[in-house]
């Protein structure tokens, strides 16, 4: 028997091309797990940590260094922080990692950065020489600490507010009753 009269019914020698298919890097990176409000939020915390490190690096001296080093560390540390995030949400990464896990997981590093953002801009802002970059590094520190202290009361309002599982009530018992119920 030849092959090509086994194989002939049942394949085609041109398949039509699929409407729907995704081609490319649009293959890996999808949205819809960032609905719109966190979405914004989470490409601001992005941008604006961006931003307040981009500025600090184009700072060329100080005299109290200190507050700058600290702040150069959280911004790049809350940049990359938030990229990770970012890549977790919108690639097949979630799907690989338990995604009951990473919900947590933002909360808890949402939370710390903003924080520490925060307080590295305080110290940040009260350690500047004046220049333009680092009010400018400052002006996009505190916008992005407070996007970081934003989403993360965001997401302790709706883990507060889905109902808490209640534990079950043992109605029934083995031992036989014994006394009047109304002794």
């Amino acid at each position: 028997m030849e092959n090509g009269a086994v194989y002939s019914p049942t394949t085609e020698a041109h398949p039509a091309p699929s409407r729907g298919a995704r081609r490319g890097l649009s293959n890996y990176f999808t949205l819809k797990r960032l609905k719109g409000p966190l979405r914004i939020l989470k490409f601001m915390q992005l941008v604006l940590s961006l931003l307040a490190f981009i500025c600090e690096e184009i700072v060329s001296q100080c005299t109290l260094c200190g507050g700058l080093y600290f702040f150069e560390f959280v911004s790049c540390s809350a940049f990359l922080l938030s990229l990770l995030i970012l890549i977790v949400y919108c690639t097949p990464v979630y799907d690989k990692v338990d995604p009951e896990k990473v919900k947590p997981s933002d909360f808890y590093i949402t939370a710390g950065t903003g924080f520490v953002f925060f307080v590295a801009s305080l110290i940040f802002a009260f350690t500047h020489d004046n220049t333009y970059a680092e009010l400018f590094a400052i002006g996009f520190g505190f916008p992005a600490s407070l996007s970081f202290l934003f989403d993360f009361f965001l997401m302790a309002y709706e883990k507060f507010k889905q109902p808490r599982p209640r534990k079950p009530e043992d109605t029934t018992r083995t031992e036989p009753l014994t006394e009047p119920l109304n002794a």
